[in-house]
């Protein structure tokens, strides 16, 4: 398998978990548990500079 393959099923993968991360937060934040939604949120946050560099380490790779 590819690398490229690889790496858009790990931005996939990504992708899926801040979406899952933001639906927990929300729900968290309606619900009150503010602490929950401060640790979801810290999630997404990290979440954001692993994709990044995902993205930059293969945008350099040769197809």
């Amino acid at each position: 398998m590819k690398l490229k393959y690889v790496s858009v099923g790990i931005l996939c993968a990504i992708l899926m978990l801040n979406i899952i991360f933001t639906q927990f937060m929300v729900h968290q934040y309606f619900y009150e548990n503010y602490t929950n939604t401060l640790i979801f949120g810290g999630l997404n946050i990290i979440l954001f500079p692993i994709a990044i560099f995902v993205y930059k380490k293969t945008k350099n790779v040769k197809a």
